[in-house]
């Protein structure tokens, strides 16, 4: 088991300023065009990639849509 973590009201210590490192929120959106496709997945596949996206609080259809992307770009150099 853990330790807990003890608070005092006492000082902190020598404290020192950070500088902002962090990039800007605008600069993490990663936008790609894409295109808006119908498709037919059998129902094994579709509860598949649900089931494995609702264990890591993702999106199915981008867990569906990167893999895509990485078996095209595996390939089309062939």
């Amino acid at each position: 088991m853990k330790s807990k973590t003890r608070y005092t009201k006492g000082p902190l210590g020598k404290l020192r300023a950070v500088e902002d490192f962090l990039p800007p929120p605008e600069s993490l959106v990663f936008k790609e065009e894409t295109t808006k496709v119908t498709i037919r997945l059998s129902k094994h596949s579709l509860d598949y990639f649900k089931r494995e996206a609702k264990k890591h609080n993702a999106s199915y259809q981008r867990m569906i849509r990167n893999l895509l992307d990485k078996y095209a770009m595996r390939f089309e150099s062939r």
